[in-house]
């Protein structure tokens, strides 16, 4: 069973490295795109930022509904890429482990997939 720094079970679907001696810590597949994906959520940021200065001036109903459009879609685009790099990545991995890992993976991905649906 892989830990946490604090000692604690890592999550499902990580990977550990143990890089010059330091303490372990989970590494999932979104890490090497992590700047990345850290620049698109400030940019939604920004928007969700832009949405509240609209309500504030009294911006147009329409206006706002447009800019809500513009926010959603960039946060599915970015939940869509996060769900693809955990299918290449934790899915893959539980795949090559083989056992009953793999099983948990797709029922796990199965179900971000219906909560991405429901929104």
């Amino acid at each position: 069973m892989t830990t946490t720094e604090a000692g604690v079970p890592a999550p499902s679907g990580a990977t550990v490295d143990e890089p010059h001696g330091h303490e372990q810590h989970p590494t999932y597949g979104y890490h090497q795109q992590k700047d990345e994906h850290l620049k698109r959520l400030r940019r939604i940021e920004g928007q969700i930022r832009g949405l509240q200065r609209m309500v504030d001036e009294d911006v147009y109903c329409i206006d706002i509904l447009t800019q809500v459009s513009a926010s959603t879609k960039a946060l599915q685009s970015f939940a869509l890429q996060l769900l693809e790099e955990h299918l290449r990545h934790c899915v893959a991995d539980a795949a090559v482990k083989g056992g009953t890992e793999i099983d948990a993976k797709v029922e796990e991905a199965t179900k971000a997939i219906g909560r991405l649906l429901r929104t």
